[in-house]
């Protein structure tokens, strides 16, 4: 008797572990199809991978840890109208875009202007969000005459006496170290730990008690737009490293019209007021709750930063 069940047991076991294989198989296919719609050019600053969407007015769409350009197309969808034109580049050490020996914010802003340069594109809006907001920033900072208008949404900013770090790039060791080491441990980990993993992303267990069905299927886009984690963790580990090293930026001397959106309940929220306050002329749009996703918002700001980019696009 004991035989049996024993075999049973393998059995079952295999089983699940045939379909979790399977499964997986499925999931890390679709990403790697999703990935290869990524082209490469030559740049004067080294290779770039970005993709483009749209038609209208250009946006750069700068992703936030985690990303690449997919994520930046996805940001796109869901923060503004499809009424642009989108180019969307994978940052330093994500994705097809290589890792240089100085990945600062400062030479990410200036690949930004290369590949303009590249794609023969003279000027366009920056929306950055969240770990692309220092390079966001550097770029309206030191190529002021290509940013029609820059938006930062959730950005993880410095502010005065702030030590806090953002959840999204640094809330767990586990996940940093192990996790996102590993495609295959990172997929199982969005199974069983899924709860876990948004709150890496900086929304709180009791902001995540309001997410609704329409929430629910713009983080589960998120998640799965990580795979291949494996080829977006050295652009992680920089956007750590790059955070850790965050200074004051010359604020007071951004000259583009600038929007900076951000939740009060978000760590990010104090360097973003700051921000915001020391702009000339910024415009702060701030919920109560919401979290790094601002969950909860979404209408409200694909609307503002919509019109914001429509209104400041030079004619």
């Amino acid at each position: 008797m004991l035989r049996e069940i024993s075999i049973a047991l393998i059995a079952v076991l295999l089983l699940a572990g045939l379909i979790l294989a399977l499964n997986y198989q499925s999931d890390i296919s679709k990403a790697q199809e999703r990935i290869r719609k990524g082209h490469i050019i030559e740049t004067a600053c080294g290779p770039i991978e970005y993709s483009t969407e749209g038609e209208g007015p250009n946006v750069l769409v700068v992703h936030g840890a985690g990303g690449g350009f997919d994520q930046g197309l996805w940001f796109a969808n869901v923060r503004m109208s499809k009424e642009f034109h989108i180019i969307a580049p994978s940052r330093f050490g994500y994705l097809g875009t290589p890792l240089p020996t100085n990945a600062s914010p400062v030479e990410q802003a200036d690949a930004y202007a290369c590949l303009l340069d590249a794609l023969k594109i003279d000027k366009a809006a920056v929306v950055g969000g969240s770990a692309g907001a220092f390079s966001s920033m550097q770029f309206a900072l030191r190529h002021p005459d290509r940013v029609s208008s820059l938006v930062l949404i959730v950005p993880a900013a410095w502010a005065p006496a702030s030590n806090t770090t953002t959840q999204e790039v640094a809330s767990s060791n586990f996940i940093l170290d192990v996790v996102l080491r590993s495609d295959p441990i990172f997929w199982f980990f969005t199974k069983i730990g899924r709860s876990d993993m948004i709150t890496f992303f900086g929304v709180s267990k009791e902001a995540q008690s309001r997410i609704t069905p329409e929430d629910d299927k713009r983080i589960s886009e998120l998640i799965d737009n990580l795979l291949p984690v494996s080829r977006r963790v050295d652009g992680m580990v920089n956007d750590g490293i790059n955070h850790a090293k965050r200074e004051r930026y010359p604020l007071e001397n951004i000259s583009v019209p600038t929007l900076v959106i951000d939740a009060a309940d978000v760590g990010t929220y104090t360097g973003s007021k700051y921000t915001a306050e020391n702009i000339p002329g910024a415009r702060f749009i701030e919920f109560e709750t919401g979290g790094h996703l601002l969950i909860g918002h979404e209408e409200e700001v694909r609307k503002v930063v919509t019109e914001f980019l429509k209104g400041h696009f030079a004619n």
